[in-house]
This record gives C-alpha cells, structure tokens and sequence, in this order.
C-alpha cells in the first residue's frame, strides 16, 4: 500500500486536489479501486499535512431487485476511522426492467454519478473523490478518440457548479497493476458486482485492446498518459510536470 499512498500523495499536491478543512466523499462501488482510494485517504490523513475528513459512500443500484451486502466495507472504513453510508436506490431496476436500455451502462453510470454527487452534498462534503487509475485515464482517451472522434478525457479536478462541489481523482497516477496488487495484499474486501453487464461493457473492450498493444509495445499506455500530460489535456499538465 506504501506505492499507492506514494501516488496519491503526488497527485494530491501535483493537482492540488485537497485542502485544509475539506470533508471528502469517497465513492465506494466496493471494487478494488474504490476500497483502495477509501484506505489511502483514511491514511494519508494522519500524516500529510493536511487536515481534511473522509466519508465513504456506496452507492447500491439493488441490481436483481436486492441491496447488496457492504458490512465488509463498512467495518473497513470504520478499522480507519472513516465515516461510512450506504445509499440504496432502484437504479438497477430503472435500466434493466423498466427502460430495457440496449446501452444500459450509459445511463446507468449517469444515473450513480448523480446520486453519488446528491449524497455528496447531503453529507455535508465539499469534494467528491473517485478512484480512478493510470489505467482508466488512457482507456478514456481512447474511447473518446474511438468512438467520438475527439481528443479528450476526463479531469484530475472538475469544479461541479450545480452542486458547487469539486470532483477529484487521487489514483490517476497509480497504474492498475499496483492498485491490484495493493488490494490483494492488504486483502481489500472487494464487493463482486452484480451488473448483468459487467465483463462486457466498451470500457472493457478497451482495456482488451490496450492490453494487447502493450503486449506487441512495451510501456504503451505510460507513452500515452506522458503525451496527455505533455500536451496539458484537460488539465493533466498539473500545476508542476515539466517533462
């Protein structure tokens, strides 16, 4: 875990992403990511210099019409000192039953992102907090390149003025492969998803093809986040990188 709190804690600094007296929402899907990001923050707290709270939220869809069973993330957030909420919701129903959605990960990632960012402001939290990766920084790209045809990707920092509160990424600089291995040796509890979708989503033919380019190219996906953040794509220039 001492790699991925070295990651976080540049991030933090390189994008300015948390100060004093800031109450971060932690959204938690449970998956390794999340927990991760749950666990770093809690820790991180104690010794970076900055004081700021943590509030771990999940967010359950109640996919097949049931709530999911978290009470192994609760007792870890609670083993770090961290505040933790469990919000339920239909979202699962909603896409699956009712809408029958032929893309059902569109409006279901829509649909979680606005009840993550309502509880977010409910629990009194200025910055919400996601865990996303190296990884999934270049698998955005990609995606906006291949399936929009423009050059983009998500924010380290977004500024949400419906909500007035800021979306931060502390994990961004962390690849997937050390989030993993942080995750399997502090024996995270990782939640299994219950998506129907889940294994075959864009996202994941994606990382099927990027795995595959750095099988055939080693250290492609770091060649391209350095071009991100070379070219300063919205905003991964940082407030430092100079390379």
């Amino acid at each position: 875990m001492q790699r991925i709190l070295g990651y976080m804690r540049k991030a933090i600094k390189e994008f300015d992403l948390i100060q004093s007296g800031d109450r971060v929402c932690v959204g938690v899907s449970g998956g390794k990511d999340s927990l991760a990001l749950l666990v770093g923050l809690a820790r991180l707290k104690e010794f970076i210099g900055i004081d700021f709270s943590v509030v771990g939220v999940t967010i359950d869809p109640g996919f097949g019409g049931e709530c999911g069973d978290y009470s192994a993330v609760e007792e870890l957030a609670h083993k770090f000192g961290a505040e933790y909420h469990v919000v339920e919701t239909q979202i699962g129903e909603i896409v699956f039953n009712i809408r029958k959605e032929s893309n059902p990960c569109a409006l279901c990632a829509h649909m979680r992102r606005g009840a993550l960012q309502d509880a977010a402001v409910e629990f009194g939290c200025n910055k919400l907090a996601l865990g996303h990766n190296m990884d999934d920084v270049v698998e955005t790209f990609f995606m906006n390149l291949f399936n929009e045809g423009r050059i983009g990707c998500f924010s380290p920092v977004t500024y949400l003025e419906t909500k007035d509160i800021y979306m931060i990424r502390p994990l961004v600089l962390a690849p997937e492969k050390e989030v993993r291995r942080a995750a399997r040796r502090g024996e995270l509890p990782v939640v299994k998803s219950r998506c129907p979708a889940d294994g075959h989503t864009n996202r994941q033919k994606t990382k099927e093809f990027l795995a595959e380019m750095e099988h055939k190219d080693h250290g492609f996906r770091e060649r391209i986040f350095g071009a991100l953040r070379r070219g300063d794509i919205d905003g991964w220039g940082g407030l430092t990188y100079t390379k």
